[in-house]
This record gives C-alpha cells, sequence and structure tokens, in this order.
C-alpha cells in the first residue's frame, strides 16, 4: 500500500482529519433518473429517511445530488436542482451529524446549499462552468472538492480517448488548483477527484486506479468514486443493481493506491472493506 499524507481541512463546526483512516462519503440522489437507485429517494421522506440511514451506517459525510450526471444526461435548471434538494436541507438542519455535501455546478444552488448548512460543494467541472462557486466557497468557508471531466456529461462518453488520461490528470491538477487558489479558496480546502468514469475509457479508468499514487503528489486530498459505475458493469456484466462486489473491489484499490475517500452508495459494506484495508495499511505501517 502506497502511504497516505495527512490532512486537516476545517469546516464550519469540525476538521476533517484525512490520512488516519479512509473517510466514506455516502451519496444520497434526489433526483428521478439516477443510474444507480433509479430515483428510489426522489421523495422527500424517502431522501430524509435515507440520510439518517447513510449516518447510522457509517458515513463520515453525506453527499446530496440534485441533478444526475449520468453519460448522456443534459441537466437540469437551477430551480428545479434547488427544488430538489432544498427541502432535504431544511428537514435534516439542526440534528443531522454528518457535514454535508453538495453535489452541483451552479453557483446558485451550492449559495442556497451553504446558507442551509452545507458545509462542502463537490463541482464536477472544477469551477469551469461556474467560477463563481470559488469566492462562495471562500466566503462560507467551505471545503471545495474539484473534479476532472472531459467533455460535458451529455457527451463525455462520445469523446475520443485521452492519448495520456494520467498526464492529463496531472496537467489539469495543477491548473485547477491554480485557478481555483485565484478566485479566493485556500489549499487547505481543496480535494481532488480524478472523475472516474467521466469521459474515460474502461481501461483508462482501471489505469487512473493503478496510479491514483502519481497524483497525490499535487500535495492535496483525493476523493475516489467508482460506486455502481458502468465499467464495473462492464468488466463484470453486471447491472448497476449487482455491482457491490465490483465496487468493493475498486473502493479497495482505491484505498489502497492512496484515496483519502471514497464515494459509495452501500454504505454499511464499503465501511468494513475501508476499515479492513486500514487495517491493514496500519500492519504494514507498524512492521
Amino acid at each position: 500500500m502506497y502511504p497516505r499524507e495527512h490532512f486537516r481541512i476545517p469546516l464550519r463546526d469540525r476538521v476533517l482529519e484525512l490520512g488516519p483512516r479512509t473517510l466514506i462519503l455516502g451519496v444520497l440522489n434526489v433526483t428521478p433518473d439516477s443510474f444507480s437507485d433509479g430515483g428510489r429517494y426522489f421523495k422527500l421522506a424517502d431522501a430524509v429517511k435515507r440520510a439518517w440511514e447513510i449516518a447510522d451506517e457509517g458515513a463520515d459525510i453525506l453527499e446530496l445530488g440534485g441533478e444526475s450526471t449520468r453519460p448522456g444526461s443534459e441537466g437540469v435548471t437551477a430551480e428545479e436542482e434547488m427544488r430538489r434538494i432544498v427541502p432535504v436541507l431544511e428537514g435534516l438542519r439542526g440534528s443531522y451529524p454528518l457535514p454535508v455535501s453538495i453535489d452541483t455546478s451552479k453557483e446558485e444552488v451550492a449559495q442556497a446549499a451553504l446558507e442551509r448548512g452545507a458545509a462542502i460543494i463537490n463541482d464536477v467541472t472544477s469551477l469551469n462552468k461556474s467560477p463563481g462557486i470559488g469566492p462562495l466557497a471562500a466566503r462560507f468557508g467551505a471545503a471545495l472538492v474539484l473534479m476532472h471531466m472531459r467533455g460535458r456529461p451529455s457527451n463525455m462518453q462520445l469523446l475520443p480517448p485521452s492519448p495520456d488520461i494520467v498526464a492529463e490528470l496531472e496537467k489539469w491538477s495543477v491548473e485547477a488548483v491554480a485557478r481555483t487558489r485565484k478566485l479566493g479558496v485556500s489549499s487547505d480546502k481543496i480535494i481532488l477527484d480524478p472523475g472516474i468514469g467521466f469521459g474515460k475509457t474502461v481501461s483508462q479508468n482501471l489505469e487512473i486506479l493503478r496510479n491514483l499514487n502519481r497524483l497525490t503528489k499535487a500535495g492535496f486530498p483525493l476523493l475516489v468514486g467508482t460506486s455502481r459505475k458502468s465499467f464495473i458493469g462492464t468488466l463484470l456484466n453486471r447491472p448497476a443493481g449487482e455491482r457491490i462486489f465490483g465496487t468493493a473491489a475498486s473502493v479497495a484499490v482505491s484505498i489502497m493506491y492512496g484515496a483519502h475517500i471514497v464515494r459509495v452508495h452501500d454504505v454499511a459494506a464499503m465501511r468494513d472493506v475501508a476499515a479492513f484495508m486500514d487495517a491493514l495499511a496500519s500492519e504494514r505501517s507498524e512492521a
């Protein structure tokens, strides 16, 4: 296993300690067209119930998304995205124990979420679509996840493959961090996500996982999201609902190669995977 650098990310009411153990980010999609859960949590009562289940299953962070970024998706308006996430945030406000991340690339949505207690913004465009998210995150003291994506969700799987995906990611990480810093976000608030599945081929997704340690050299913590993704389905010939074992393997590999946070749907199962991998790393460090 590759050693992980330790980071401390200050949030509003706590500090995320990254490195001593893998943190689990539990995904909650409040969309009718998610590839992974088929809109199971589109209704408010179901979404709030699932948020509490995610906490009970051992997640460290809850991520709420109101817009699908599956391949081929065209997106929704900011108004529609807020209509989906704001009631859930209001329903959790005050008593929910986990920091909440919002998966959005729209400044209006980010602001609405931050005003209602969100502590992290996960932008799949790494501020290319809405640069104003940077100053907004800085003003609220929020952490910011910058994700690599080739193209847009509507066309990302139609693009020709990158000639060298790892080199592209290394170049992107430098440029994305520099752009974000110029927008007022401090370095201790930045997390990088290589964007598994976003404009990458199956073989390139595997190549990224094998080379995560190269991305850690940028000096920022890594979040990796492989959960239920189509490359796992292609490799194992499994539909989205039957990819838990492939997901577990990819989560283990992500941790082995340096991921600080793993983004998952099956929180309890992946908590066990992470605990085992963290114990293995601890035993190796003590040897």
